[in-house]
């Protein structure tokens, strides 16, 4: 029995209607791409009851088992309401000298502990919550400050990585008790840069790492004074440590100019902390000092001093040959005025002696 074909128009229409019903049905299923997650902007600012109080941050300075309530203040900028996480921790400076803190999977064991503030707090769409927190210094709270800092947290999770963006503000705390600032310079090196010009001194390049001695945050300031060999070149120039705080460390450089660098060349380097937050009485301040000594070849100068050398011996070998040439040419000129006084007199039948 044979199949009956079936006509090519029809095959054409029934292709058509099963594209068409794909097509109605890729329309119905939903899409699998993920939802875009709406924006989130907000602030974190020092308050006081009524709300932000203008403050960059909060410094406050405690007696050992004292309490103190402060207030935070979270501005939600975006269109929808948020849950933020709170939480203090220990505060550092980064490499770059920036104020941070500790990530939350880190535990803090100084200034951080001391705070004490609500998990949570959930902020309506343009608006802001005033949050209260607490500082108890510990009893046996060293003198000194404390650094911390305390943040508004939001985590967005994207696959299965999550990502933790915080907003806050430093917590400068501060023990009461004697302020000692010490700033203590490490590694001292002192490099000559040398100018290829030998009529053009060069400059002196000191690093050095500054590490706070004392037990509050600091700044430093003082001067890179330089002395060659023989006492000729007394140069100095500034030197100056950014924010430092308690055990912290920062590299420094100071630079020098119109240094020669002939032979020896001792540097210097002196540096006066200051006291960054507040003026606290019968406080400490331990200025530093700190000198290396380095050699440095002047090899411009000993370059043009041996072209000067050449030239001058290569002036008196000229001279010298000069003189010789013409010391020949005067005993030349005298030999033939004797043969021709010679010759003179044999013609006239004269002697030359009568």
């Amino acid at each position: 029995m044979s199949v009956p074909r079936i006509p090519w128009t029809l095959r054409v229409g029934a292709w058509m209607c099963a594209v068409l019903v794909a097509t109605g049905l890729a329309g119905v299923l939903p899409a699998r791409a993920e939802p875009t997650a709406p924006t989130v902007t907000w602030a974190v600012q020092p308050a006081n009851p009524d709300g932000p109080d203008g403050r960059r941050w909060v410094e406050r300075t405690l007696d050992p088992g004292e309490v103190v309530t402060e207030h935070l203040a979270v501005r939600n900028f975006s269109d929808a309401p948020v849950v933020f996480s709170l939480q203090a921790a220990d505060g550092y400076l980064t490499d770059k000298g920036r104020f941070n803190m500790l990530p939350s999977h880190q535990p803090s064991v100084d200034g951080g502990t001391w705070i004490s503030v609500r998990e949570t707090v959930s902020v309506g769409a343009k608006s802001t919550r005033v949050v209260p927190f607490t500082i108890e210094a510990p009893a046996d709270a060293s003198p000194g400050d404390h650094p911390a800092g305390i943040a508004a947290t939001v985590t967005s999770t994207g696959g299965t990585v999550a990502v933790e963006s915080r907003v806050g503000f430093r917590v400068m705390l501060r023990a009461s008790g004697t302020a000692v600032a010490a700033i203590r310079i490490d590694d001292l090196t002192a490099t000559h840069d040398r100018s290829w010009n030998p009529f053009s001194p060069g400059s002196v390049r000191l690093r050095y790492t500054a590490v706070n001695d004392g037990n509050v945050a600091v700044t430093g300031a003082g001067r890179a004074t330089v002395c060659d060999l023989f006492g000729l070149v007394d140069a100095e120039g500034p030197a100056v440590v950014e924010e430092l705080l308690p055990g912290g460390d920062r590299p420094a450089e100071a630079h020098v100019g119109g240094v020669w660098g002939w032979g020896r060349v001792t540097a210097t380097v002196t540096l006066t902390p200051d006291i960054l937050v507040g003026d606290p009485p019968d406080a400490e301040i331990r200025p530093t000092t700190t000198t290396v000594t380095v050699w440095s070849i002047p090899w411009p100068h000993l370059a043009l001093m041996l072209v000067i050398v050449a030239l001058v011996l290569a002036w008196r070998t000229v001279v010298r040959r000069r003189r010789r040439r013409l010391a020949g040419l005067l005993a030349r000129a005298r030999d033939e005025g004797r043969k021709e006084a010679r010759r003179s007199e044999l013609a006239s039948g004269t002697s030359p002696t009568s």
